[in-house]
């Protein structure tokens, strides 16, 4: 440890410097007194040396005494200020040691902070590319997701349109189908109803002569059982006739004409009892109930 004299305490270099005096020149006389020869005071009387010579040597003692403790001061303080240097250096040495120590251990920290900053560095870039690399699968994932999709859509797509394209020709060919079978059965029908019309036309016609010539067949017989008289000449009389199938008469109803004519005529339809009838329904129903204009013949 360095020897430093702290503020307010007492100097000890003159007590010091005092005390080894005193411990010196005790010594000195000791010394002197242990090597003076024992001689008989009685048989040989000391004759004492004058007082001056002996504060002489004692002086001269003194001042070498002085000269040796000065440089054995000086020595003393050369050492210590070599000791308080070496200290001094040694406390710098050792400052310095620390200051570098704790350079070194702050160094040492930074370096730790700085591998420590770089490895989590380099733990977030590898987390950052790790959720890159996740993310890129995902969006990869979700491209093929969305390409399948796409691409399923699409099938379905060519699917509903080559089933809109098939159910569409089916349309148009059952359609034409349609119109062809339209056009068959309106061809049948027109040459059914041409064919009809022509049994119609043929029917009618000899429907209408079966008429003509059984209203010719009813006229004659109502003529043979008509009694007229010269005053109904020129006079007509028209009549309902009702008649059942088998040609009798159920009703006869007067019309338009000559009281006495229609009267008589009347008659005559009553008398006859039954009229021409025809086996042909078609003819038949014309005289389920008819009306006819009756004239008297007189041949």
């Amino acid at each position: 440890m360095k020897n430093v004299v702290k503020a307010g305490a007492i100097p000890w270099q003159p007590i010091g410097y005092s005390v080894g005096l005193h411990v010196v020149i005790g010594a000195l006389l000791l010394v002197s007194m242990e090597f003076t020869p024992a001689t008989d005071t009685l048989a040989q009387p000391q004759f004492a040396a004058p007082e001056v010579d002996i504060v002489e040597a004692v002086a001269v003692d003194e001042s070498r005494l002085q000269e040796q403790v000065q440089r054995l001061q000086q020595q003393r303080e050369a050492e210590r200020r070599a000791e308080e240097q070496r200290i001094a250096d040694i406390e710098r040495r050792a400052r310095e040691a620390e200051q570098q120590r704790q350079r070194e251990q702050q160094r040492a920290r930074e370096l730790q902070a700085q591998r420590e900053q770089q490895e989590r560095e380099r733990q977030q870039a590898e987390q950052q590319a790790q959720r890159a690399r996740q993310e890129a699968q995902q969006a990869e994932r979700e491209r093929q997701e969305a390409a399948e999709r796409l691409e399923r859509q699409r099938e379905q797509e060519r699917q509903a349109e080559a089933e809109r394209q098939r159910r569409e020709e089916e349309r148009q060919r059952q359609e034409q189908e349609a119109r062809e079978r339209a056009e068959r059965e309106r061809q049948i029908q027109e040459r059914l109803e041409r064919e009809q019309a022509e049994r119609a036309r043929v029917r009618q016609q000899r429907v209408m002569t079966e008429v003509e010539r059984y209203q010719a067949l009813i006229r004659s017989t109502v003529q043979r059982h008509w009694i007229t008289s010269p005053s109904m000449r020129g006079q007509s009389c028209v009549l309902t006739i009702s008649l059942a199938r088998d040609g009798f008469v159920t009703n006869v109803q007067a019309g338009d004409g000559d009281r006495a004519v229609c009267d008589s005529a009347r008659a005559a339809v009553l008398r006859a009892g039954n009229l021409p009838m025809s086996d042909d329904p078609d003819v038949a129903a014309q005289f389920r109930s008819f009306t006819m204009r009756f004239e008297p013949r007189f041949d």
